[in-house]
């Protein structure tokens, strides 16, 4: 088609960089057969590259607009418009014009459509984010808006949208598609899955008459159709009063339509069958679910765009055609964050369950503990109390058919829950035993591990896996652990009934000792002890510090003994840090710096001893609760019985409480040494020339990673294909229950007994505090003031040293048992987990009342 042009058929997915994303689709789709895809041709990207080198302010005004932030959305606005001003102020090269104005009509109407090199990829549709320009007549009128389009690149929307996801502003360029104008009858979208449900067996059509706009612009209530196994399974006809229709000088206008017209279907039923068989048709050629834009014309379909549904969840891989439920690992591990490939193939490795990869998350296949009567009811109140939601959710698929078959019950349901505590005695000596087991396998780990290199290590890590299995499954490690569970479940079931106490083991609890969680949290307020008295260090750490703060600080009075605590800290938590069951993320050790705030946030807000003063008051509350309980039970009937009863699950409750943190200390711990030993090898894999940086082990698998070091090659597409995966997957949202169609189910509460327009939640540690929220999504970026209350979205250990500065704690996800609300329950603070959207819905500084012990949040007057 000449030196400038290409025709859309020659053009298929392969050739994203010369025609962009929506022109590369485009000419796909005129690829597969039954498929009609309006004629037209391609201004490749060539012409844009040189239309900007032939504005000598361009790279300028790209600096300037590189530098702006996410947030500063004025001056977005500002930089967009100045480039798009620049771009259309260009001349169109001559020759280019030429071929253009050969190829168009003096009276056809053509759409001229932006085909950015980043739209319509399977991981960013930037759907909507470029212009398009329908009924275009004539060539000075299609050349006018081909420069247009040119501008479009740098639209407020698509520079905002780029800049929130990370993209290079000069690595996107831009092509545009010309395609002969479609007059349809009716128009609109469907979507190969339910974009409400996920659901990968159900389609959705939506549909109004004339042209598509009116839909995309949400002028009309477009008739919506849901599809199943080749039937309209529902429909709702929308009340459409108006349609966007061509003029014949170009342009289009918006025209009433007849009320009786309005409110008939603009597709027949047998229609919307039709277009659905050819949305399959589409989906299978590109091996995803998509987006797909139509034009009905004399009872046939052109498909005008088709793009990656790229909200849906990835649902996990399995080789059946059988249903399948699957549980977020996330949800349970109060990290729900995008993992990279490292992160999830290591802890799929090391884990006690087999998990599948989805997303970037891990999900664990429920389905056989949900086919048996007595195993689903046994596993659903685990699930129940373990996190309401969960169980919800479970239900909702359960209450949906028979998408979940009944088995005979096998007799492997396993004991109800809350049922008598496992066989194992009330003695703390049990639980020093297990740490002792814990601590010499990581010294054993650590002094076995520390010759091997090459790809002997990924040998020897195989079998350190096996060894890690071991350790966390010891049966007597699970028994110390279900007795505090059950022990829990006891008291607070059996508190309530006798004498209407709710979460009385929440105050029982308090203090309990050998918790190395909270423990880690007060040593940090000793670490803030030994710097108070030095101001030479504090002047010094305010001032903002590196990575390599260490060092400097025995050149300061009092430098060494800071330096010293510090490092004594580091020793014994430095493996910890956000997100810490993915292997990849930094470390405290590898970036102490991390925790010089929560220093000087401790420096700031207590006293000297307020470590050991507040273990102490924690211990003697619990006591206090102790002898009232104890006390108001005697004055029962059958009071003694009751009271014995009740004081042998507090001291099983005190003993093995603080143990059910420590196996993930023990996790971590190990994983840091996994993590040093393959970031050596990685370093010798760079010295080799085979990776580009160390850090590019991270996207890829243990599996991949392993093949690397025996063929010592690497694939450096593949490190760049997965690190786009992961950019993709930290923008999703994992539910906490996935079904194998696609069904993303969050679950809900079932509640009457809240005031109105009370956030809720589940409550996991009693008491009402009312203070300023703290919206805080990084704990780097945490500045407290006393009462403050913390509301983020999750909290894994990591974050127990800013427990001890708040006064109460709301997060979007968490359950009874899980780390937040242990440690809340520890340090004796409000917490209520579980609160949908919590740090979307309160905004940062309001006034807020957490009730722990009813489970719902309160947002209050300003």
């Amino acid at each position: 088609m000449g030196e400038w042009l290409l025709d859309l058929r020659e053009v298929d997915d392969t050739r994203v960089a010369v025609a962009g994303g929506k022109g590369a689709h485009l000419g796909e789709l005129s690829r597969i057969d039954g498929i009609a895809v309006p004629a037209g041709f391609c201004v490749p990207t060539d012409a844009f590259r040189q239309i900007l080198s032939e504005a000598p302010t361009i790279n300028d005004q790209l600096d300037r607009l590189s530098r702006v932030k996410p947030d500063a959305q004025e001056e977005i606005r500002a930089r967009s418009a100045e480039l798009r001003r620049t771009i259309e102020g260009v001349a169109i090269p001559a020759d280019l014009a030429t071929a253009v104005r050969s190829k168009i009509g003096a009276t056809e109407a053509y759409a001229v459509r932006s085909s950015a090199t980043a739209e319509d990829l399977p991981t960013a549709s930037f759907a909507g984010q470029q212009d398009t320009y329908l009924n275009v007549v004539g060539p000075a009128a299609v050349l006018q808006h081909v420069s247009r389009c040119w501008a479009s690149l740098f639209t407020e929307r698509a520079v905002t949208y780029r800049v929130r996801n990370g993209f290079d502003h000069r690595k996107v360029s831009m092509a545009v598609v010309v395609q002969r104008m479609v007059f349809p009858q009716a128009s609109g979208i469907l979507f190969t899955a339910d974009p409400v449900t996920g659901n990968r067996k159900v389609a959705a059509v939506d549909a109004s008459f004339g042209l598509g706009e009116a839909l995309v612009s949400g002028l009309v209530n477009p008739d919506v159709f849901k599809v199943r196994d080749g039937e309209v399974v529902d429909k709702v006809i929308g009340t459409k009063h108006l349609a966007i229709q061509a003029l014949p000088a170009g342009g289009t206008e918006e025209v009433a339509i007849d009320p009786r017209q309005g409110e008939q279907p603009a597709l027949t039923d047998a229609q919307v069958v039709r277009l659905v068989e050819l949305g399959r048709r589409i989906e299978a050629h590109f091996g995803r679910p998509q987006d797909i834009e139509w034009c009905l014309v004399d009872d046939g379909f052109e498909i005008v765009q088709s793009r990656p549904i790229t909200t849906l969840f990835p649902v996990p891989h399995r080789d059946d055609d059988a249903n399948h439920v699957y549980l977020s690992v996330g949800h349970q591990q109060m990290m729900t964050d995008a993992m990279k490939p490292l992160g999830f193939s290591m802890w799929q490795l090391t884990a006690m369950a087999p998990m599948l990869e989805a997303g970037g998350r891990l999900w664990v296949d429920a389905t056989m503990r949900l086919t048996s009567p007595a195993g689903r009811a046994a596993f659903l109140e685990l699930a129940g109390r373990a996190d309401p939601l969960m169980k919800d959710a479970l239900e909702t698929v359960l209450d949906g058919g028979d998408f979940v078959p009944t088995l005979p019950d096998t007799g492997q349901g396993g004991p109800p829950v809350g049922g008598a505590p496992a066989a194992i005695d009330n003695d703390p000596a049990i639980v020093t035993t297990l740490v002792e087991r814990g601590e010499a396998s990581v010294a054993a780990l650590k002094r076995d591990i520390a010759a091997v290199t090459g790809p002997a290590l990924f040998d020897f890590l195989l079998e350190a896996f096996q060894e890690h299995k071991r350790v966390l499954g010891d049966p007597l490690s699970m028994q110390a652990i279900m007795a505090s569970h059950e022990a829990t479940w006891w008291l607070n079931d059996h508190l309530l009934e006798w004498l209407g106490e709710k979460n009385a083991a929440d105050t029982l609890t308090l203090s309990a000792p050998g918790n190395i969680t909270s423990e880690m949290g007060l040593a940090l307020l000793d670490v803030a002890d030994v710097i108070r008295p030095h101001p030479e260090v504090l002047a010094f750490l305010r001032g903002g510090v590196d990575e390599s703060f260490l060092d400097a600080l025995p050149k300061l009075a009092g430098g060494t003994e800071a330096r010293d605590a510090i490092t004594a800290y580091l020793d014994r938590y430095g493996m910890r840090c956000v997100g810490e069951i993915d292997i990849t993320r930094p470390r405290w050790s590898e970036r102490p710096a991390t925790l010089v705030p929560l220093i000087l946030d401790n420096v700031r807000l207590f006293e000297p001893g307020a470590a050991r003063q507040r273990f102490e008051r924690g211990r003697q509350e619990a006591r206090q609760k102790e002898h009232d309980v104890l006390s108001r039970l005697r004055a029962l009937p059958d009071g003694e019985r009751k009271a014995d009863e009740t004081k042998r699950m507090i001291d099983r409750v005190r003993i093995f409480i603080g143990y059910r943190e420590y196996p993930k200390y023990v996790i971590v711990s190990r994983y840091f040494v996994y993590k040093q030993a393959l970031l050596a090898e990685a370093e010798r894999l760079v010295r080799a020339g085979v990776l580009a940086e160390r850090e590019d082990i991270f996207y890829l698998t243990f599996q991949d990673l392993h093949a690397v070091a025996r063929a010592n090659e690497a694939d450096p597409e593949l490190i760049q294909r997965r690190e786009e995966a992961f950019r993709a997957h930290q923008a999703l949202t994992p539910p906490r229950v996935l079904t194998s169609d696609g069904e993303a189910i969050n679950g809900a509460y079932r509640r009457d007994d809240v005031p109105t327009d009370a956030l809720i939640g589940l409550p996991v540690s009693v008491g009402t505090v009312e203070g300023r929220a703290r919206v805080i999504l990084d704990m780097a970026e945490a500045e407290l003031e006393p009462g403050d209350i913390l509301v983020t979205a999750h909290t894994d250990p990591s974050w127990s040293p800013l427990f001890v500065a708040v006064a109460g704690l709301v997060t979007e996800v968490g359950g009874q048992m899980t780390h937040g609300a242990v440690i809340a329950r520890e340090y004796g603070l409000p917490a209520v987990v579980g609160v949908d959207r919590a740090t979307r819905r309160i905004r940062d500084g309001q006034r807020i009342r957490v009730h722990g012990t009813a489970g719902y949040v309160e947002i209050l007057p300003d």
